[in-house]
């Protein structure tokens, strides 16, 4: 007769699914990359408003700007939603009444932005992304809550000889709320026919944001606490200065 073996229950995994900071369960988990302690996103983030270290082991993370070193870990993410029943449908409700109570009401105002809708770029490497015409790539996340931004150029650099970087000919679009910088960096290589070997800085309020980071993630953390901004949210983009 086969053993049987014991049945686990999730409070079995608990220790490995649940974040250090709130005691809750891991939400959009982030991996401290120079330890590989995970936190919650908003967790995390939150903590090293005022700290550069760890707040697990103590290690320093990062001298200047640890958001730099934290990386998303949708694997842990996926692996969460399996042993935890409803836990993806909760969240996803809470997004979308997140989205409802504080995006404002699309009007006239929105109707003179001429926002162009797109989803996720088409960064492939076939050269394409939504140029406004309506179709295909436009289709990509057109379920997800949506999002208006407005993106503007920094000219003022300090660096001579830094004439590749223009303004984009339609600075308002409308994505994904869940559409992160590091797509909008693809995004905008892509319009502005920048060599892949170019990088890019988006920032948020004067803050460089880190390439993880999602418009959704932006906008409450970076955006919607500052009173005086109106919407769409800003982000704007330079070259990237190398302060070595």
């Amino acid at each position: 007769m086969a053993a049987t073996g014991r049945k686990h229950l999730v409070r079995d995994f608990n220790h490995f699914i649940t974040c250090y900071l709130c005691r809750g369960y891991l939400i959009k988990p982030t991996t401290v990359t120079e330890c590989l302690h995970t936190f919650c996103k908003s967790c995390i983030v939150q903590h090293f408003e005022e700290s550069n270290d760890c707040p697990k082991c103590g290690i320093q993370v990062h001298e200047t700007n640890p958001l730099e070193m934290l990386r998303l870990d949708n694997t842990l993410e996926e692996i969460i939603f399996k042993l935890v029943p409803g836990l993806r449908e909760k969240e996803e409700q809470q997004e979308l009444e997140f989205w409802r109570k504080n995006q404002p009401k699309e009007n006239g105002q929105a109707e003179n932005l001429r926002c162009q809708r797109f989803g996720l770029p088409d960064v492939r490497g076939d050269g394409g992304g939504d140029d406004g015409d309506g179709g295909g790539d436009d289709d990509f996340h057109r379920s997800d809550p949506q999002i208006a931004i407005c993106l503007d150029c920094l000219h003022d650099t300090g660096q001579s000889g830094e004439s590749t970087v223009t303004d984009l000919m339609k600075r308002f679009i409308r994505c994904s709320s869940r559409v992160t910088v590091g797509t909008i960096k693809k995004f905008l290589s892509l319009k502005l026919k920048l060599p892949s070997s170019y990088e890019l800085d988006v920032l948020c309020n004067g803050e460089i944001m880190g390439r993880d980071h999602t418009l959704e993630f932006i906008y409450m953390t970076r955006w919607r606490l500052h009173g005086e901004n109106t919407y769409p949210m800003v982000l704007e983009y330079r070259p990237r200065i190398d302060f070595g």
